[in-house]
C-alpha cells in the first residue's frame, strides 16, 4: 500500500479487475492519476429544488417529496415489471414509477422524504416521474447540489466511475504533496491540489467548483508552459545541417507578384536559422491568404540547394494535394524532384517514393515529398534529412511534429498556422517555437463583405444563394453539427459555469449539416448540393471536395472540416449557421475560404433564433461584421472571452477547442488571464531552476506531458 501513487494502475482499486480496467483503457484511463483527471463533462444541478407545480417542462428538476403510498409492484405479461407509488409536496401529488427494479420496493416507506431528480411530466393537475434519482432527505442531511456527469463507455456505469474516483482520491490523499511551490500558490491565491481534485468531482457549491476549476486550469497552463520552454531549450542542440546557401531568387523570379515586406522578413528569419548548426524551430503565423506557402517553398528550396531533403506535411489529403499542385510545377521547373505521399497513393507508388527518399545515390534521391500522416508511416526514412515543414500547426499535435522530426534527425523545423493569435497567447501555445509573424496581405486581395442576419431572413438568404449560383458562383454553408440532437439540456455543462457559479445563457438548437443539405437540395433542385463532415471516410471527403473544386457541385454544406486550407477560387458566398456558437478566430478562418478569386464575395453569419442572441454573442458578431484584420479579431476574441477557438474546433458537433493542443479543462479564450499568469510564472521558475531539480513532483507532471530527453514532446 505504501508504494501506491498516481502512476499505479487502476487495478489497485477494490473491485477493479481486468474487465473494468479494459473499459477504462478505452477512455485513456490506465492509472489512478488518469482516473482522477477524468474530469466531469457536465453537472446535474440537483440543488435547484422547486415545487412540483414549478418544475421545468423542458428538462429535469429536483423536487423534495414525501412518500404517501406503499410501493406496489405490477408484473406485465411480457415478464417485465414496474414499481409505483405516490409522493407529494405542498403543490401537488406525483406518481413515481420505476421499471424492472422490484428490489427498490422496501426503499420507500410511507412518510419518508426524498429529493427526487428527473423529468416531471404534467397531465392537467396530475404529476408523474419515471425512474428519477432518489436521495433520502432530512432537515440536517447534506445532499450535494451538483452531481458530476462523466464521459462513459461500454462496461462502465456512472455509479462505478463515481465510486472508483472517490476511492482513488481517498487512496492518494494520504501524504500527498502539492507540486506547486507554496509561494506561488499564495501569490496567485490558488487552492491546494487535493481540494481542487475533490471539488471538481464533488463540489460543495458552485463557488467551490469555480475555485477548484481555477486551480486545475492554472496547473494545465503552467505545466504546458514549463514543458514547452524546456523543450525549446533542449531542442537548441548542435548538429543540424548547415544550409549556408540561402539564395531564393530563382523562386521569387517565378512568382507573378512581389513579396510583401512581411514575407521578406519571414524568409530572412528562415534563411538565418537554417544557416546555423542549431536546428531551426520556427512557426510562421499569418492571416488567411497572406502568403505563408511561399515562405515554406523558400525553406524547401534552401534545404535542397544545400544537398538536403525536405518534407511538407499537411493535415488533410485535400490540403496535401493542393500544396502539391501548387509547388510541384515550380520545383520541377527548377530541376528538383517532388512527390506526393498520401493514404490514397498506390502501393507501388508508395514503394517507389520510400525507396527514392532513402536512396544512397544523390542523383536518384527524391528531394521534396509532400504528404499527410502517411509520412509518419513505417518504412519512410530520409537519406539526407534537412527540413520538416508542417502546415496548419493547430491541426497537428506536438507528438506528430515529433514523430516526423524523429525521421529527420537534427533537421530544421518550420511550422505554419493561418490562425492569427495575440503574441501573449502565442507564447504558451507555441512556446517551443520561435515566431515569425506575417501581418501584411498581398496586393489585390479583395475584402469579403460580411452580414449578420437571423432566421427571419431565411427566404431572402435562399434567394441570394440562387443569385450567386445562377451567376456561376459557388456557395459554402457551414453547420456546427453533423446530425440533429436533443435541443434541451438536462445537464449543467462544465464549460458553462462562470466564475461566480452562474450558468451561461441557453443556446438555440444547432443546425445539422446532413439534414440541412437535404433541405437545400429540395429548395434548389436545379443545382447539385453536397455535404462534407469529419466522420466521412477520407476517400469520400476527397471525392466531394474534388467535385466542388471542379465546379460540378454548386452548394457545399459542411461542418468546420473546410475551415483549413481549402482553396476554391470560384466560391463567392460563405454562410455560417448558428454563427453565435463559433469563436471569432474560427469565423475569420471560415470567411477566408471565399474571396480567393475574381468574383465579388460575401459572408453571411446566421444566428440560431430570431433575434434572441446574447449581448456577448452580438458583440462578437459585430466585430466580425466590421473587422477584417485577423490579429485585431484575435485580440477581440481574448477581450470578449469567446469560445477560444484559436486552435480550431472539433470536426463535428458543438464548437469546442481542440486540435493538436488539447487541455482537459482549460480554454485559451475563456481562461486567458490565467494563461498569462501561468506563462509568466513558468518562465520565472525556470530562470531560477532550469531543470526543476528542486521540484521533483512538478517535474514528473511536466514529463507526463512532454518528453524532454531528445527535445521532443511525447
Amino acid at each position: 500500500m505504501d508504494c501506491i501513487n498516481e502512476y499505479s494502475p487502476v487495478t489497485v482499486l477494490a473491485g477493479v479487475g481486468k474487465a473494468r480496467a479494459a473499459s477504462y483503457a478505452k477512455l485513456g484511463i490506465e492509472t489512478l492519476g488518469d482516473l482522477i483527471r477524468h474530469y466531469p463533462r457536465a453537472y446535474e444541478n440537483r440543488g435547484d429544488v422547486c415545487l412540483l407545480a414549478d418544475a421545468r417542462i423542458d428538462g429535469k428538476s429536483a423536487v423534495i417529496l414525501t412518500v404517501a403510498t406503499e410501493p406496489k409492484s405490477v408484473r406485465l405479461r411480457s415478464h417485465k415489471s414496474f414499481l409505483k407509488f405516490r409522493a407529494f409536496d405542498d403543490s401537488g401529488s406525483c406518481e413515481i414509477v420505476y421499471f424492472n427494479q422490484d428490489y427498490l420496493k422496501n426503499q420507500f416507506p410511507v412518510g419518508s422524504v426524498f429529493r427526487f431528480f428527473g423529468k416531471v411530466e404534467r397531465n392537467g393537475k396530475r404529476f408523474s416521474m419515471s425512474s428519477p434519482v432518489a436521495e433520502a432527505w432530512t432537515e440536517t442531511a447534506y445532499l450535494p447540489p451538483l452531481w458530476a456527469v462523466y464521459r462513459m463507455t461500454e462496461g462502465l456505469s456512472p455509479k462505478q466511475i463515481t465510486k472508483d474516483i472517490a476511492a482513488a482520491l481517498a487512496l492518494l490523499s494520504v501524504e500527498k504533496d502539492d507540486p506547486l511551490p507554496l509561494a506561488l500558490r499564495e501569490r496567485r491565491s490558488l487552492c491546494m491540489l487535493a481540494y481542487a481534485e475533490r471539488n471538481i468531482h464533488r463540489p460543495d457549491s458552485w463557488q467551490s467548483l469555480a475555485i477548484a476549476r481555477r486551480r486545475l486550469v492554472y496547473d494545465e497552463f503552467f505545466c504546458f508552459a514549463l514543458g514547452a520552454a524546456m523543450t525549446h531549450a533542449v531542442s537548441k542542440r548542435h548538429g543540424a545541417p548547415i544550409c549556408a546557401n540561402g539564395d531564393v531568387k530563382e523562386l521569387t523570379a517565378m512568382l507573378p507578384y512581389r513579396l510583401t515586406n512581411a514575407q521578406e522578413r519571414a524568409i530572412a528569419d528562415i534563411r538565418r536559422d537554417m544557416a546555423q548548426d542549431v536546428p531551426m524551430s520556427r512557426i510562421v503565423v499569418g492571416d488567411v491568404g497572406c502568403g505563408k506557402t511561399v515562405c515554406a517553398a523558400a525553406a524547401l528550396l534552401i534545404a535542397v540547394k544545400n544537398g538536403r531533403q525536405a518534407a511538407l506535411m499537411a493535415p488533410t489529403e485535400i490540403l496535401a494535394r493542393q500544396h502539391y499542385a501548387d509547388l510541384a510545377p515550380i520545383f520541377t521547373s527548377l530541376g528538383i524532384s517532388c512527390a506526393l505521399l498520401i493514404g490514397a497513393t498506390s502501393a507501388a507508388e508508395k514503394r517507389r517514393i520510400k525507396a527514392a527518399l532513402n536512396a544512397a545515390d544523390p542523383d536518384a534521391r527524391l528531394s521534396v515529398v509532400i504528404g499527410t500522416h502517411a509520412l509518419l508511416s513505417d518504412g519512410v526514412s530520409f537519406a539526407a534529412p534537412g527540413l520538416v515543414v508542417t502546415d496548419e500547426q493547430h491541426r497537428f499535435g506536438a507528438r506528430q511534429r515529433a514523430l516526423l522530426s524523429e525521421k529527420n534527425a537534427h533537421a530544421h523545423l518550420l511550422v505554419m498556422s493561418a490562425t492569427p493569435i495575440p503574441r501573449s497567447l502565442a507564447l504558451v501555445l507555441y512556446g517551443d517555437l520561435d515566431l515569425s509573424k506575417i501581418d501584411e496581405m498581398p496586393p489585390g486581395r479583395q475584402r469579403v463583405d460580411t452580414f449578420v442576419v437571423d432566421e427571419s431572413y431565411r427566404t431572402r438568404l435562399n434567394g441570394f444563394i440562387r443569385k450567386q449560383a445562377e451567376a456561376g458562383g459557388q456557395v459554402y454553408v457551414v453547420c456546427p453539427a453533423v446530425e440533429e440532437r436533443e435541443t434541451a439540456s438536462d445537464e449543467l455543462e462544465l464549460c458553462d459555469i462562470l466564475p461566480d457559479g452562474t450558468r451561461k445563457e441557453e443556446q438555440p438548437p444547432l443546425k445539422a449539416a446532413v439534414k440541412y443539405a437535404e433541405e437545400l437540395q429540395a429548395v434548389f433542385p436545379e443545382y447539385r448540393v453536397g455535404f462534407l463532415h469529419g466522420k466521412m471516410k477520407s476517400a469520400e471527403k476527397d471525392a466531394v471536395m474534388q467535385a466542388f473544386s471542379a465546379g460540378k457541385m454548386q452548394i457545399l454544406v459542411s461542418t468546420t472540416v473546410i475551415e483549413v486550407g481549402v482553396n476554391v477560387p470560384n466560391a463567392c458566398l460563405m454562410i455560417v449557421e448558428n454563427a453565435e456558437r463559433f469563436g471569432l478566430s474560427q469565423l475569420h478562418q471560415l470567411r477566408g475560404r471565399v474571396g480567393r478569386g475574381t468574383r465579388k464575395s460575401y459572408c453571411v453569419l446566421v444566428t440560431g433564433g430570431t433575434g434572441e442572441v446574447s449581448e456577448r454573442s452580438r458583440a462578437r458578431l459585430d466585430t466580425m461584421r466590421t473587422t477584417y484584420d485577423g490579429y485585431a479579431i484575435a485580440e477581440q476574441d481574448l477581450i470578449q472571452r469567446g469560445p477560444g477557438d484559436f486552435l480550431g474546433s472539433s470536426a463535428d458537433g458543438a464548437v469546442r477547442q481542440s486540435g493538436g493542443l488539447t487541455f482537459r479543462l482549460a480554454d485559451a479564450g475563456e481562461d486567458s488571464s490565467i494563461l498569462t499568469d501561468a506563462t509568466a510564472d513558468a518562465r520565472a521558475l525556470l530562470a531560477s531552476d532550469p531543470t526543476l531539480a528542486a521540484y521533483p513532483s512538478l517535474a514528473s507532471r511536466v514529463s507526463a506531458m512532454f518528453d524532454i530527453n531528445e527535445g521532443l514532446i511525447s
